[in-house]
């Protein structure tokens, strides 16, 4: 057996940075002291936010304020916030400044003043909040309204069918219960659920705490540990939240200080996922137990107006997700038919028509939606958390001597990991966390599943932003057109305008128009419109991770579907990703094992698939033999696109295409090129090898072409979506495989700098692009792309330049990510 290397890395608790996973070193030994973690934060350059008081400011004139400040130059983002009459402005200040913007605002006409004005310094932090009891956009916007007038508050995002808010903010000007006092004030109840990237969290569970006083006293040694915050403790549940830095301690420190507080035995562990889902599945009851008792009531009421052939005026009502226009409708319907039955009381003659049934029903229909709702969501945490299983459970931990060496080892939970802890991951692996590679080297694969869902549920689709305009000023049009309705018809009955006839006996013409305002605010349903697209967004990928599909965001749900060109990388896209070799030829007297030795040595710090099956055909060959490790490499250099170059046993080692031998003045004979000929058209590749700047032989790899490939360009031909490929390969190879699988334009011998430029092309042309890559090389055309779509078994930056990850690496995968 190979004596295998090791990763060592120190564990980041952070949600929010990127890690740098190159090796460091590659010495044999361990280094004395950990060096800091490489983290690059996109910050966007220094951005200065403003807020300005808008005397006068209403519902209609808000998009022309929002319009004249956006027409400025350097303006990043606008927020107008109607109800407190302010407009908050995020700018460059390198373009445009303060007065600039007040002058566009009063240039409309409104009294304008400077309220505060906040440079973004690089404080920043971000924390989560989850917030109750929101139900449509017009709460939304009364949250984000209040947090944004915070000072030190500088963005803040809510995400209604998630209900979690997003907030960035300097930690020097606000703190976190100021944060969830504005969300408090707002109406609404907050439980914080994140602390930032400075910060991490962890549940746990503690058995053995039966009274009020032991809860206490754990809560107070806890309290006494360098920067813990209790977020969160339920004596019921057994469960403690902590927030706490992640450099200074961690969870193993509270279970160990837990356990051994008081003289009572108390039992500490991580608390079970499954128990933190028990709360949504019993909000998911409280709503049914309290739609079935509305029902209960609802039943005869509807019957009655049945039989009294009533109709009720709510048979449009398709969505049950109306709060403030909901009440107005609900209050007016039920009041007026209060005042129905005293008016039917008090006089002979009077038989007005009443709407309780309207008011039962509505209020229904809405606990059923929200009953609805609450399911559609736990289905989608549910077929994200089957992704989730994805992560290792366990890590090793390294214990370590003040020289770096190993003293031992321990494998513990992936939770409780703390930061700078040093882990040891064997090839093939998976990584449990993000952090930096100390010493050794192998191949690796991470998906970060939970960032990706939660950046997507966030996310909102631009038809999600015009939804959102629209849905502003619905409420305050709707409650406009009922007050009009109700006017123009009292104002004909006053003067007469149309028949009495029209005007039932009992009733007057101030009561025959009050019935048809209140039938206009009754029929309305504004918020469907703003919770329609965050919840299929929601839905959206939650359908794609059960189908294999991770879609980051609502943008990219949304542009998949507009695509008509998807460009393809060959290997390991197209082919099974597989290589093997199928022939090798000498050009220079040598045993063969003993060219595989200087091969293999050079390849093994390659993570090209190609290389790997040059080392897998060397293992082979040595299959007989005890010794399975490899000679060390120096030097080594990989060329992006055209193969690698070591030092091995005192020789120069050159792996790679012809393109390479070429450039590297090394004389390729006639027999090589018939060899390589050959070999393209076979839909073969050619690999040369050359020793000491002298050619030595030729490796013949074939990678076998997926099955489904075939049938899955013929279907894009139908949904009337262009195909192309591009590769690094050479073009007889390429052309082979391309003609297999009825692809018609080609791209080869492309460098990673190539590919993105032929994609921009694409898009210069007018397509749509999706490009679907999973390796290094094929990064920048994923950005590039409209749509990048990585497979899971990918490199890490492929599935982080990627829009969509195909987690099943599954090509069938792309069609149901198109047609989502």
């Amino acid at each position: 057996m190979a004596t295998p290397k090791l990763f060592a890395l120190p564990c980041i608790r952070s949600n929010s940075c990127r890690i740098d996973l190159s090796p460091e070193t590659q010495s044999p030994s361990m280094p004395k002291s950990l060096k800091g973690v490489s983290v690059t934060e996109k910050t966007g350059g220094c951005e200065s936010k403003a807020v300005f008081s808008v005397m006068g400011m209403t519902s209609a004139s808000a998009a022309s304020v929002e319009k004249a400040i956006k027409q400025l130059p350097g303006i990043v983002e606008a927020i107008i916030d109607v109800p407190n009459s302010r407009a908050q402005v995020l700018f460059n200040p390198s373009f445009v400044n303060e007065e600039k913007a007040c002058e566009s605002i009063a240039d409309l006409g409104f009294q304008t003043a400077l309220i505060n004005d906040e440079i973004s310094n690089g404080r920043n932090q971000v924390c989560m909040v989850h917030i109750k009891g929101m139900t449509c956009i017009t709460c939304e916007d009364a949250i984000q309204g209040n947090l944004l007038g915070v000072n030190g508050v500088k963005k803040a995002q809510i995400a209604l069918a998630t209900e979690e808010a997003e907030i960035h903010f300097d930690p020097e000007l606000v703190g976190y219960n100021e944060l969830l006092q504005a969300v408090e004030d707002s109406g609404f109840e907050a439980v914080l659920i994140s602390t930032g990237e400075d910060r991490s969290e962890v549940h746990l569970k503690v058995e053995g705490i039966e009274t009020d006083q032991s809860w206490k006293l754990v809560e107070t040694s806890l309290e006494a540990l360098p920067s813990v915050q209790i977020i969160g403790m339920d004596l019921k549940l057994q469960k403690i939240s902590l927030s706490y830095k992640s450099g200074i301690t961690g969870p193993r420190k509270f279970i160990e200080v837990i356990e051994s507080t008081g003289s009572e035995q108390f039992k500490v562990m991580i608390y079970p996922e499954e128990q933190r889902r028990d709360s949504h599945k019993q909000e998911q009851m409280q709503y049914y137990r309290s739609f079935l008792w509305s029902l209960i009531f609802m039943i005869p009421v509807f019957l009655t107006s049945m039989i009294f052939e009533h109709i009720p005026g709510v048979k449009h009502v398709l969505d049950a997700k109306v709060v403030k226009m909901l009440t107005v409708g609900t209050n007016a319907a039920y009041f007026y038919s209060v005042y129905t039955v005293l008016r039917a009381a008090t006089s002979k003659t009077f038989t007005g028509k009443d709407f309780f049934e309207t008011s039962s029903m509505l209020i229904s229909f809405v606990l059923l939606g929200k009953y609805l709702e609450s399911l559609a969501r736990g289905k989608t945490s549910a077929a994200i958390a089957k992704l989730m299983d994805l992560a290792p459970e366990t890590a090793t931990l390294l214990t370590l001597d003040a020289d770096g060496n190993i003293l031992n080892e321990k494998e513990i939970d992936t939770k409780l990991t703390h930061k700078n802890d040093v882990l040891k991951v064997l090839p093939g692996a998976k990584i449990p966390s993000d952090g930096l590679v100390v010493w050794g080297q192998s191949q690796y694969r991470r998906g970060r599943i939970v960032r990706l869902v939660e950046s997507a549920q966030m996310a909102k689709a631009p038809v999600q932003k015009l939804a959102d305009r629209i849905s502003r000023y619905f409420v305050p049009l709707v409650i406009l057109l009922a007050f009009s309705t109700w006017l123009a018809w009292f104002l004909a009955g006053k003067f007469h305008s149309y028949p009495k006839s029209w005007i039932p006996s009992s009733m007057d013409s101030f009561e025959l128009a009050l019935q048809f305002g209140i039938s206009v605010i009754v029929i309305a349903c504004p918020c469907a419109l703003g919770l329609a697209t965050p919840t299929a967004v929601m839905v959206g990928t939650g359908v794609g991770a059960s189908q294999g599909v991770l879609i980051k965001g609502g943008q990219a749900l949304e542009i998949a579907h507009k695509v008509n060109c998807v460009v393809f990388d060959k290997t390991g896209i197209l082919t099974e990703g597989k290589p093997v070799v199928v022939s090798t030829r000498l050009l220079r007297p040598m045993v063969l094992q003993d060219f595989y030795e200087l091969v293999a040595a050079a390849e093994i710090n390659s993570e090209h698939p190609l290389a790997k099956a040059i080392v897998e055909n060397a293992r082979k060959l040595k299959a007989d033999e005890g010794k399975q490790t490899w000679e060390e490499a120096r030097d080594f250099v990989a060329i992006s696109g055209h193969g690698v170059k070591a030092i091995v046993k005192k020789k120069e080692i050159i792996v790679g295409n012809k393109d390479l031998m070429l450039n590297q003045k090394i004389n390729i004979p006639s027999e090589a090129e018939e060899m390589l000929a050959e070999a393209e058209s076979m839909a073969q590749t050619g690999i040369l090898v050359s020793i000491n700047g002298e050619l030595a032989g030729v490796i013949t790899i074939s990678d076998a072409l997926k099955p489904c490939a075939p049938e899955v360009i013929s279907i894009l031909k139908t949904m009337k979506v262009k195909s192309t490929m591009m590769t690094g390969d050479n073009k007889g190879t390429a052309y082979s495989i391309a003609k297999q699988v009825g692809i018609e334009t080609v791209v080869a011998e492309a460098k990673p700098e190539q590919k993105a430029e032929k994609v921009k092309e694409l898009l210069a042309k007018g397509y749509a692009v999706a490009m679907v890559g999973d390796g290094i090389n094929d990064s920048p055309a994923l950005v590039a792309a409209d749509v990048g779509v990585a497979i899971g078994a990918g490199t890490d930056i492929a599935i982080e330049a990627a829009d969509i990850v195909l987690m099943r690496s599954n090509l069938e995968d792309v069609i149901t990510a198109i047609d989502l």
